[in-house]
């Protein structure tokens, strides 16, 4: 998720095996499994690498994203409770107190009910939406998030658009969580894309 072994870096199953201390046979089987979340792709005759995606695949999967994510704000109106609302808001102080120890340089959450938008989604009470969003997509998402967590300004921008998202939950106003969901994730992607330029010159 952090980069260690950058977007596109063959991996080397010797070197891993020695810095993990591992057997190659438990190393295997976790490659595997890094696959199945398409965070690491097989190319025949070279072996494992890093996934990478190009500006294009990573437009459409914000696409996608947007969309089920403003949907699962949405739900998350009806279907969240007062309590489950208060604990989000909760995440959002503790996500504030991360962003001042890295003095506003980088706001990455962490994964599962650490996570803002995994909250919302499984807020949403919608298993299908739960299911596209926490174990097709949410990994690789996850990856370029972070990414984009490291854009100086950022960070706290990002917090604010999240605290909008959660007071609109919290008035069960299914409109507007939805609009400030979408136009929050749209932002974040213009921000990776403006980053993918950036790096491409």
């Amino acid at each position: 998720m952090r980069g260690d072994i950058p977007s596109g870096s063959k991996i080397s199953e010797p070197d891993l095996a020695r810095s993990y201390k591992v057997s190659r046979g438990p190393l295997r089987e976790a490659i595997r499994r890094l696959e199945g979340l398409h965070l690491v792709a097989r190319v025949p005759h070279v072996g494992a690498r890093v996934v990478t995606l190009n500006a294009i695949q990573l437009f459409e999967i914000y696409q996608v994203r947007e969309a089920l994510e403003g949907m699962a704000a949405r739900l998350a109106c009806r279907n969240m409770s007062d309590n489950e609302i208060a604990e989000l808001k909760n995440l959002l102080d503790d996500h504030e107190d991360s962003i001042a120890q890295s003095d506003g340089r980088e706001y990455f959450q962490h994964g599962g009910d650490f996570d803002f938008h995994y909250r919302i989604i499984q807020g949403s009470k919608n298993q299908r939406l739960i299911e596209l969003l926490c174990s097709e997509l949410y990994h690789l998402i996850r990856m370029y998030r972070f990414r984009s967590s490291q854009i100086l300004s950022r960070p706290q921008t990002a917090l604010n658009e999240h605290r909008q998202i959660c007071l609109a939950i919290e008035r069960r106003d299914e409109e507007l969580s939805e609009l400030l969901m979408r136009r929050h994730i749209s932002t974040a992607q213009q921000h990776i894309e403006q980053q993918f330029k950036t790096e491409g010159e």
